[in-house]
């Protein structure tokens, strides 16, 4: 039996291709994708940020905004949540002129080792979703890019704050993480679940573009039962998350 998921197409250009249907912009190179929008929101307010970018789907607006940062330009926006929506955003910004990426997250804990707040680099992750199977021929996991993860390797090393390199496992189904997937997962060494960096890695792969992700600990799955852990009331830490992210896209 054949699944449709599974009939990958190589063909390079799209039947709807971004680059012959966007005009490309006068963008800075570097762009931090932050999936806050409460610090995204911030940041446009401290920070005079300029909207570049007036970015519309069926969901509401997704600009794209700008400020300066340590003398440099940084592009930055909101994506969206799940792995359709964030890879078609992501496809229209790259066209847009974007080209250096860091995304910054929040994730489920599969391991009771991280607490709320604690980071993990990203490496790779399994793909449970759709998006990856139509950028990237069928298998079981998508690598993250290297330029990515050693920059934010070297940026948090370079402050002295703990992290983890490790794998996640990005999921369509967040109401379907039954206890057998959480423990098979956990077996395969994924630290963290979330819903969109296969997806992201994948169409950063196609387009041939430098993209790295860091998510911090939020609710616990990985204990007999689910503890929320009020993890996205922690303003702070999403905060600094967004500016050790802009740090690291500046380096790459």
């Amino acid at each position: 039996m054949t699944y449709p998921i599974l009939e990958y197409d190589p063909t390079r250009e799209s039947f709807v291709e971004p680059s012959k249907v966007i005009r490309p912009r006068n963008l800075p190179e570097h762009c931090v994708i932050c999936f806050f929008k409460d610090v995204v929101e911030k940041v446009i307010t401290k920070h005079n940020a300029k909207m570049v970018v007036e970015n519309r789907w069926e969901d509401g607006p997704h600009p794209v905004y700008e400020i300066e940062y340590t003398g440099q330009r940084l592009a930055f926006y909101h994506p969206g949540v799940g792995a359709s929506l964030t890879a078609a955003t992501f496809e229209e910004v790259i066209a847009f002129g974007c080209r250096k990426f860091i995304a910054c997250g929040g994730a489920g804990a599969l391991n009771k080792d991280i607490a709320v707040g604690n980071l993990v680099v990203v490496s790779g992750a399994i793909r449970d979703e759709g998006v990856s199977y139509h950028y990237l021929s069928p298998n079981r996991e998508v690598i993250a890019h290297k330029l990515g993860v050693n920059a934010l390797v070297n940026t948090l090393s370079s402050r002295g704050i703990p992290h983890r390199v490790g794998k996640t496992w990005t999921t369509d189904a967040p109401y379907r993480e039954t206890p057998n997937k959480i423990a098979s997962r956990k077996e395969e060494g994924c630290l963290v679940v979330e819903m969109e960096a296969a997806g992201m890695m994948a169409v950063a792969q196609f387009r041939d573009v430098i993209f790295g992700q860091v998510l911090y600990g939020g609710d616990d799955l990985s204990g007999t039962e689910w503890d929320n852990r009020e993890w996205q009331s922690r303003a702070e830490i999403r905060e600094s998350l967004f500016w050790l992210s802009a740090n690291t896209c500046l380096t790459l």
